[in-house]
Order: structure tokens, then C-alpha cells, then sequence
């Protein structure tokens, strides 16, 4: 993704408050944005958007694109006098780039999991309220029967003891794919790794398209979208209809290939809800 200067001009009227006409905003990195809950998109005919999380929206453009500073971003771009080295310093700054000086990605976990590191035994079992985070994961290996368990919220991620119920028959390692920075790194050593993969995220459009887009593109039938067997009932009771009527599809339905994901999109479609992960969390 790239961010244009009429595009980067929009995103920073809309840092300001403003509330633009949807039509004006059109790029694969506001679409990006829309679906990761950073921009609200609504309307039918008259569709606009408005920024929802100022700070969520920095730290896309910062872990996504290493822009850091938005204004000085689009000052260099209008700055025919600016060098090259002077709009680099601005979109990648090293005090506050990344750098890759954090590669790798946070694990949790609510049972003791045995693995290795770089050949050595490695024992992983955190308290509550703290989790792991793997930097060497090219040299991090763990035993085939564990289910590896992407966790789209954040929330979620955080309170995985009032969860364990939704997993009683795999012993799962719990992955996070925020901040947004190590997606990279967490797809790479997915498929290193034979494990079995199982996606806990949003019951609505916008997690599936994570799902599939993100994740089952690279793994293949080793991918598989957790549905709870009641999810109807869930949804047609608990679900959100705005969220339904915020979101767009960004896949194409011809390419699901899994039963039980076929019927949860159709029962997001018949029901016109969607549900959020969260809702699981302390029941």
C-alpha cells in the first residue's frame, strides 16, 4: 500500500473532525482502514466516512506505512526542494521506526506449553495478565498436536482464562497479530510450522475478510475460521446490526470452500448482525 498525497491530505482532514463524502476517499488504504474499524464508512446513497480512533489511525500509519508524522509526511510531499534523504528521514525516522529491532509476535497461553528456541528447551506458561513475545521465531518450534490460535482482539488476547471454555478439545497457543507490524513475521512462521491453525476473530464481515485474505491465502486447508455451534443463536440475540450495515464484503463468497463458513456468512446475511469477538469474554 502506498499513500498518496491527496489520500494522506484526507486522512488528516479527518483527524481534525471532519466528516468527507466517501466517494473522495477512495484507495486501498482507506479500504484497509474501514476494515480494521480505524475509519467508520455509513450511508447509502450519500455514503461518508469519519475517522473513529485518532490514536489507532497513527499507529497504522506508523507499524503499516512508517509514516510517523502525518503533516510533515505530506509537507515533504509538497516540498519540491526537499531530498530525497529529507522525505526518507520524515517516513522513517529511526527514533520512532520500527526498525524490524522488534520482529516476532506476542503468544499466550493458559496451560504449560513445551517447545524449543534455538535448540534448547523452552517452557512457556505466563502468569495471568502477562503474555510472551517470540523475536527468533524462525528458530522457535513447538510439538505438531498444539493448535496454534490467532486472537483478532486485543481484549480478548489480554483475558484468555474466561475463555478457555470455547476450547476444550485442542491444547492451543494463542497468537496476536498486533501490533499490525509483526503480521509479517507471524505468516512466515506459520508456514514453517505443520500445526493446524484456527482463527478466533469477529463474526462479521470485516473477520472474515481477515481470515481469508490474511491468513487461509497462505495456509491453505491447514486454516480454519473457529464458529461457535450456536453462532445463530448468538448473533440473531447478541449481534450488532450496525456493525453489519458499517461493513462492506471484501472477498469473493466463489472462493469459500468451507461449509460451516459458507452458512456464517449466510447467517450474517440473513440476520444483517454481526458480533464481536468481546462478547465471549467472561460469560
Amino acid at each position: 500500500m502506498k499513500l498518496t498525497p491527496k489520500i494522506a491530505k484526507i486522512l488528516y482532514r479527518l483527524t481534525e473532525g471532519e466528516i468527507l463524502p466517501a466517494s473522495s476517499a477512495r484507495s486501498a488504504v482507506v479500504d484497509e482502514l474501514i476494515s480494521e474499524n480505524i475509519l467508520l464508512q455509513k450511508g447509502k446513497h450519500r455514503k461518508t466516512i469519519n475517522l473513529l480512533d485518532k490514536e489507532s489511525l497513527s499507529n497504522f500509519l506508523s507499524n503499516q506505512l512508517q509514516i510517523h508524522n502525518l503533516q510533515e509526511y505530506i509537507a515533504a510531499l509538497e516540498d519540491n526542494t526537499s531530498s530525497r534523504a529529507d522525505f526518507v528521514k520524515v517516513a522513517t525516522d529511526s527514533k520512532t521506526s520500527k526498525e524490524r529491532a522488534f520482529q516476532g509476535f506476542l503468544i499466550n497461553s493458559f496451560e504449560v506449553i513445551q517447545g524449543t528456541l534455538n535448540g534448547e528447551k523452552y517452557t512457556f506458561h505466563p502468569q495471568e495478565g502477562s503474555f510472551g513475545f517470540i523475536y527468533d521465531y524462525k528458530n522457535f518450534q513447538i510439538p505438531e498436536d498444539i493448535t496454534i490460535v490467532g486472537v483478532e482482539n486485543a481484549r480478548n488476547f489480554r483475558h484468555l482464562h474466561e475463555q478457555r471454555y470455547l476450547f476444550p478439545d485442542i491444547k492451543p497457543l494463542f497468537i496476536s497479530r498486533y501490533p499490525q507490524s509483526q503480521h509479517k513475521d507471524l505468516i512466515s512462521w506459520l508456514k514453517m510450522i505443520p500445526n493446524k491453525y484456527l482463527h478466533f476473530g469477529d463474526f462479521d464481515m470485516a473477520g472474515i475478510g481477515i481470515f481469508l485474505n490474511e491468513y487461509q491465502i497462505y495456509l491453505l486447508e491447514r486454516a480454519q475460521f473457529f464458529i461457535p455451534t450456536d453462532i445463530r443463536t448468538l448473533i440473531r440475540k447478541c449481534g450488532n446490526r450496525q456493525r453489519y450495515n458499517n461493513q462492506r464484503k471484501n472477498f469473493d463468497l466463489d472462493k469459500v470452500d468451507e461449509p460451516a463458513l459458507e452458512n456464517l456468512v449466510r447467517i450474517i446475511e440473513s440476520e444483517k448482525k454481526g458480533l464481536d469477538q468481546e462478547y465471549f469474554i467472561g460469560l
